[in-house]
């Protein structure tokens, strides 16, 4: 065997693995400084399961990744066991012959990236071509197994994936996009159907396709990466490992159930959460950014949760991913501490992430159309007798009061008005930033539609002035911001803020006094959340 089959292929300066470009922010390549993270941590967890094994040097251990794209995880995979098994079987070619006909399988998600694959893990396209690494396989695919897959329509939706017919049933030139992993009702049988024979995967790995057309208005798209662990779970590997779009943390479309079943599940053991997914997938924007989990079939227990951000120290922790109380996952460390003090103050105990329905400021916020109108509502540009101020998207105009049915509590009320949608950057995720769009008074007499969400009612302006002073304050914007998925800002992410009174303007100093906020904490804030300015002054990101 040629001094090739050590993959000297990784060893190019650059490996060409870390240039390839992606195919779209729902399927993103894996870097191979990544796989390599996730690999370390499953080494790691070996290590700890089996009194110390070298995972790499155990010749019965096999490998799947059910959605290959590059071959990364795969090549990585390979690498690593051709070095730990030099001893246990010392000849190089039966050695990678061993590891890729016994240990080591994939499943393509498009023709393209099934020959990608191939090309990373054998060298070849064909796996029993003259150039591949291996001399044992008979067929040209091996073990990265790739045939189109078809949707299964039901009422113009696929029943596995959801995905719009009108969108992927678009004839056999194009890829079909049903990706075989989930694409089944028995996905044991189906893997050995696939690979020949009852196959027990111990190790399930892998970067699984994000979303899919969903057939709604515009682009709209549906998660899918959540069909994906949950099929995986089904095989019952020892380890499952995925890196996944960190917004599943709160739910929202399609991923709530999802939600309540990963922070039940006590076997998920640590999540390296990064809060940008550029840190891991430079020029890719996925707002909310990605996280990676292992999973460990055998060993139940708390979840080591470590958060990741530029280059800001990496924040560790061990806990329960439910808190008791909440219905979410809180993302920061540190922000889990300051929300136990607030609640400690305002709902009597620091042990349980719920405040009395009395103190909740989500009370005061309006669900989405507070007034009925719809984000495309234009008023009329002139105003005659029995109008109301509509604030619409893109200014100002005036309809009918008696054309409201909806909020009519609200229209002589004072008020304040907030953008349903928050400021940002683009795709990407930047710190420190504003959490909600600038807030403004709603004066009586005066609506809005869609683009807005409404708080209030308030009985006097000093009130609305005092509530508006409390929403520029950067503690209430981190405590939404811990209940906040994306940038999507509904009546539900203001579950942790509680109520003041409002007879003043609140301060950040006052509240830090108020909580017993301390100065680390105070830091942790400031870096995280921007200054707003209510005045008028530029505080743009």
């Amino acid at each position: 065997m040629s001094a090739q089959a050590s993959f000297s292929l990784r060893g190019r300066n650059p490996d060409v693995l870390t240039c390839i470009a992606n195919l779209s922010n729902d399927e993103v390549f894996t870097p191979p400084e990544l796989a390599n993270r996730i690999l370390n941590a499953l080494t790691e967890a070996w290590a700890e399961d089996h009194g110390g094994a070298n995972l790499w040097a155990n010749k019965t251990v096999k490998f799947l990744d059910p959605f290959t794209k590059s071959g990364v995880f795969l090549r990585e995979v390979t690498i690593r066991l051709t070095e730990g098994l030099a001893h246990e079987i010392p000849n190089l070619q039966e050695r990678v012959n061993h590891i890729l006909t016994k240990q080591v399988f994939g499943i393509g998600i498009t023709t393209m990236t099934s020959l990608l694959a191939r090309r990373s893990l054998y060298c070849s396209k064909h796996a029993n071509g003259t150039h591949s690494i291996a001399s044992a396989f008979k067929s040209d695919a091996g073990n990265i197994w790739f045939d189109r897959t078809e949707h299964t329509w039901t009422n113009s939706k696929c029943k596995y994936c959801g995905a719009s017919q009108n969108a992927l049933d678009r004839g056999e030139a194009l890829e079909t996009h049903a990706y075989a992993f989930i694409h089944t009702d028995d996905i044991k049988t189906r893997m050995a159907e696939l690979f020949g024979g009852e196959m027990q995967f111990d190790v399930i790995i892998g970067n699984p396709p994000y979303q899919l057309s969903d057939g709604g208005y515009g682009t709209s798209a549906a998660p899918i990466y959540q069909l994906f662990v949950e099929q995986a779970k089904t095989l019952e590997p020892r380890y499952l490992s995925m890196i996944i779009p960190a917004r599943w943390f709160s739910g929202g479309k399609g991923l709530d159930e999802f939600r309540e079943s990963m922070l039940a599940d006590d076997r998920v053991r640590s999540i390296n959460d990064f809060l940008s997914a550029s840190d891991v997938f430079p020029g890719i924007g996925l707002k909310g950014g990605v996280c990676y989990f292992l999973w460990n079939r055998d060993h139940a227990g708390e979840c080591a949760v470590t958060t990741h951000f530029k280059d800001w120290p990496a924040s560790t922790m061990t806990r329960p991913l439910l808190e008791e109380g909440a219905d979410i996952f809180i993302r920061f460390n540190e922000g889990l501490s300051i929300l136990k003090k607030v609640m400690a103050v305002d709902s009597g105990t620091a042990d349980k992430l719920s405040l009395p329905e009395n103190r909740r400021f989500d009370q005061l916020v309006s669900s989405l159309r507070p007034f009925g109108l719809r984000t495309f509502f234009r008023g009329n540009a002139e105003r005659t007798d029995g109008d109301v101020l509509v604030y619409q998207n893109g200014g100002t105009g005036y309809t009918a009061r008696e054309s409201i049915t909806t909020g009519a509590h609200l229209i002589d009320k004072w008020k304040i008005y907030v953008g349903r949608a928050a400021p940002g950057t683009g795709n990407r995720d930047t710190y420190p930033h504003r959490i909600i769009s600038t807030p403004f008074i709603g004066e009586p007499g005066s609506i809005s539609s869609e683009t807005y969400l409404c708080i209030g009612p308030f009985d006097s302006k000093s009130e609305a002035e005092s509530a508006l002073s409390y929403l520029s304050c950067r503690l209430t914007r981190l405590l939404i911001l811990l209940h906040k998925p994306s940038q999507d800002t509904t009546r539900r992410v203001y579950t942790f803020v509680p109520t003041q009174e409002w007879t003043r303007r609140w301060t950040d100093e006052e509240l830090y006094a108020k909580y017993g906020i301390s100065e680390t904490e105070v830091e942790f804030i400031e870096k995280v959340v921007r200054p707003m300015a209510l005045d008028g002054a530029s505080d743009d990101e």
